[in-house]
């Protein structure tokens, strides 16, 4: 489907009240593969590649990530979903949210970033600095190369058979990868951004985090079970960033009984 400057690619399958799912920065919609496949029995479930990722087209227009959400759910005629975001993912649901909060019936946080946020200055960051050298050298590959040794993937990467499809994933990933090389601040925040508007949040909230995700996922754990009202936090022990590939088994069962209330 056409948005403005850019497509989007998106994927439907099921009946029922419709959660769509949103993925995380640097990989595209197939880090849903077994969310997507349960849901669909249930649901009327949708999965699409954010602007410039996946098999959706690039962008050399300024853009914001939660209105290309509204377009999908406009063209759809989806009046209202629940929303399902890791990290990148989770960002815009909050985005959304809080700009059409009577079009979302749940929210799914898993490990979320955040609009505003204050990244931390610790390991968790490291690797911008490697990438933003290598952005400097148009070289895409080495900036791709670099959010591989982030912590934000690393404990992902001990599974050798997820390790195998996560390095696809990003090895797909050439356009967005020359798209930041290229054009770095195309992407446009929310205004105001969620970091300080938590409380404005009204939809029933299913918090997942990976007891071993870097402190700046942490941190924002924390100040949305704080400041927002109808939070359900689940810590998922031993577990890193990408908490659906990780522990795929915890992280369905808690999906599927929250959504299914």
């Amino acid at each position: 489907m056409r948005v403005p400057g850019s497509t989007l690619f998106y994927e439907s399958a099921g009946t029922g009240s419709p959660v769509i799912l949103l993925h995380g920065g640097n990989l595209d919609r197939r880090m849903w593969d077994a969310e997507f496949g349960a849901l669909q029995r249930t649901h009327r479930v949708i999965r699409y590649d954010a602007r410039g990722y996946g098999r959706s087209g690039a962008s050399d227009t300024a853009f914001s990530a939660h209105h290309d959400l509204r377009a999908l759910m406009d063209a759809l005629q989806l009046p209202r979903a629940s929303l399902v975001g890791l990290s990148l993912g989770g960002r815009v649901a909050m985005d959304f949210a809080l700009a059409h909060p009577e079009r979302v019936d749940r929210l799914v946080l898993v490990a979320p970033g955040i609009s505003g946020g204050t990244w931390a200055e610790d390991a968790d960051t490291a690797w911008l600095a490697v990438a933003r050298e290598a952005a400097k050298r148009q070289d895409s590959v080495a900036v791709a190369r670099a959010w591989l040794g982030s912590a934000y993937i690393r404990t992902a990467l001990r599974d050798s058979t997820t390790a195998k499809r996560v390095r696809q994933w990003v090895e797909d990933q050439s356009p967005f990868w020359a798209g930041v090389v290229r054009h770095p601040d195309l992407e446009v925040e929310a205004a105001p951004p969620a970091a300080g508007r938590l409380a404005e949040l009204t939809a029933p909230i299913l918090l997942v985090v990976g007891t071993a995700d870097t402190p700046f996922i942490l941190d924002v754990a924390r100040a949305i079970q704080a400041q927002a009202a109808r939070v359900q936090r689940v810590d998922i022990p031993g577990v890193g960033h990408m908490v659906n590939l990780e522990a795929p088994g915890p992280f369905r069962e808690a999906l599927l009984a929250f959504l299914a209330h």
